[in-house]
Formats: C-alpha cells, structure tokens, sequence
C-alpha cells in the first residue's frame, strides 16, 4: 500500500527478506509465516512522524510459489495477494484455488499452501491486482479478459506478456501494473537417478560407485570428482546420524545436484574441525567445493543437497 519513499524502502526490505528465506529452502506457508513476523515487528519498531507518511508493510502482499521440474508439482501460499491464473497446453485457463490468508503484519494468522500437479508446458501467470482493476471495469470482467489474453498464441513469454498488456490495459490504470509469467518443464527421466541407501557404512563405497557410473553416462566426468565426494559426505552422514529411509538423487540440468533424504529431522550443523579433530569436515568440504548447499525439511525428514554449476566445468 502507498507510493513513495516509504514505500519503495518497504518494498526493498521485504524483498530481502523473501530472497534470504528462500534461500533455506522453507515452505510456502512457513516463509509467509517468517516474513509476516518480519513485518510486524518492523512495524512496532518504526515511527512515522510525517503526516503524508504511510507505513508501506501496512497491507502489503505476496504470493509465494516452488515448482518442483522434477514431481511436475508447483506449492503455493499467499497473504492477500491475487490467486494466480493457470493456462493448460490445451489453451484453456483458470484462476488457482487457493486460500487467501491475511496481509503481511496485520493478524499473525497461520497461512496454508496447497500443491499443484501441473502439466508439462502449461503457463503461471502471477500479477499485482493493478492489472485487473481500471477505473470503470468489473473485476470480474477483466479478470476474464485476462484469461482470455493469456490463452493466446504466442512465440515466447515476452511477446505473451506484450500482448497481454496490450490487450487488458486499455484504459488508464490507477495502480501500478506488473505481470510476471512462468512455463513449466518438467525434467525427463534420464535426467534424474535415484536410490534407495541400506543403512550400513558398507554401502557408501558402492553407491559412490554407481554415481560415477551415471555421471559417465552423463558425460559428466569433470563434475565426478566434488560428485562423489558430496555424495560419500552426505549418505555416510545419513547412516550416521540420519534414520531410515534414506535415499540419494541426482538430478542433472543446468546444474548438478546432489541430494540424500532420510528420516530424521536433525538439523546438520557447518563446523570448522581442529586440527586434530578426526571428524567434522564433511558439510565444510562440501561448501567449498558446491556451488552452494542447504537442507530442507518434510513431514517425514529433511533433504541435505549441494549443487554443481556444470558450465564452470565442461565447455
């Protein structure tokens, strides 16, 4: 809500916030649930003395959502933010259920995100409510114009987007307007192995193994090396201080990752060994060598992954 320098600073901060909770890999609801905190504890520490001032995290919004290449699943949450529009391969769209959950800083309520099973190629179409909302329409009604511009063909999501804008903005707007549109693709099987880990020290040598069997089939010998360790890091520490079921995936696209599931929520923790220290310098070997690395927990456990920029290594 509001324009201006107080406004624009809000926005700055939120933004770093959601960049920096996402980054940890949390849940739709549970980031909503941080940055909700995050605003209403800003909003007790700040003081607007200007009569014109207008607390930007009052009312402010936002729609947070994690597509999944791998399951084709997409989780969803929002805190008073538009649901956004789903259009099928088919040309046919609709608005996304989902539940609506209060602004950012205003009631401290739970917020609930809803997974999606969407199909290959289809198109997410998120926006500010600017879009839907001119000074004469009907909601309702740009709302379905809006379905209508999106199902349009078109050579890219950039020549849809123009279009779309060229299309529902006819008349002048009095809020900003800003539309952001996604395509999914949903990896193919070869580009993902997954095993099932025996809880016994005994299997790390033979998983290690398979690893760099796939990474040949890959064509990824360069990226074996920090692969392999990663993956003897990971799985052993699973074994170690991890319950079952645990299991390893590789998923190779732009990048490589590597991640190993099991079934306890332990939080892993990055230390620096000393020097005599036996042990200790699994997960700090792996952050050097990563491109970057974290931990994400489910119902059943949490997921230690580190990931590989493959074109820093094979031309």
């Amino acid at each position: 809500m509001g324009h201006g320098i107080a406004a624009s600073a809000t926005m700055g901060r939120l933004r770093t916030a959601v960049r920096t909770l996402a980054d940890i890999d949390l849940s739709p609801d549970e980031l909503l649930t941080h940055l909700d905190d995050i605003v209403t504890h800003t909003d007790e520490e700040q003081d607007f003395d200007a009569d014109d001032a207008i607390p930007g995290e009052i009312g402010a919004t936002c729609l947070y959502a994690v597509y999944d290449p791998v399951s084709g699943t997409c989780s969803m949450a929002r805190a008073g933010h538009l649901a956004p529009v789903l259009v099928l391969p088919d040309g046919s769209g609709r608005v996304v259920g989902l539940p609506t959950g209060p602004p950012l800083g205003l009631c401290s309520l739970p917020f609930e995100a809803v997974d999606l099973d969407i199909p290959d190629g289809s198109v997410l179409a998120l926006f500010t409510d600017g879009l839907v909302t001119s000074r004469e329409g009907d909601f309702d009604e740009d709302l379905s114009d809006l379905q209508r511009a999106l199902a349009q063909p078109a050579r890219s999501l950039d020549a849809l987007c123009d279009s779309v804008l060229a299309s529902v903005c006819t008349q002048p707007r009095t809020d900003d307007v800003a539309l952001l549109l996604a395509r999914t693709k949903r990896l193919s099987e070869d580009q993902v192995a997954d095993w099932a880990v025996p809880p016994d020290p005994v299997a790390v040598a033979t998983i290690r193994r398979e690893v760099v069997d796939r990474l040949a089939a890959w064509h990824l010998e360069a990226a074996a090396f920090v692969a392999e360790l990663a993956v003897s890091e990971l799985v052993t520490h699973a074994i170690r201080y991890g319950a079952e079921p645990i299991r390893l995936r590789l998923i190779r696209e732009r990048s490589l990752i590597c991640e190993v599931s099991d079934g306890s929520s332990t939080s892993p923790h990055l230390r620096r060994a000393r020097t005599f220290d036996e042990g200790g310098r699994g997960l700090f070997m792996i952050a050097q060598l990563a491109r970057r690395w974290g931990t994400r927990y489910s119902m059943t456990g949490k997921t230690i992954g580190a990931e590989q920029q493959l074109d820093e290594l094979i031309p």
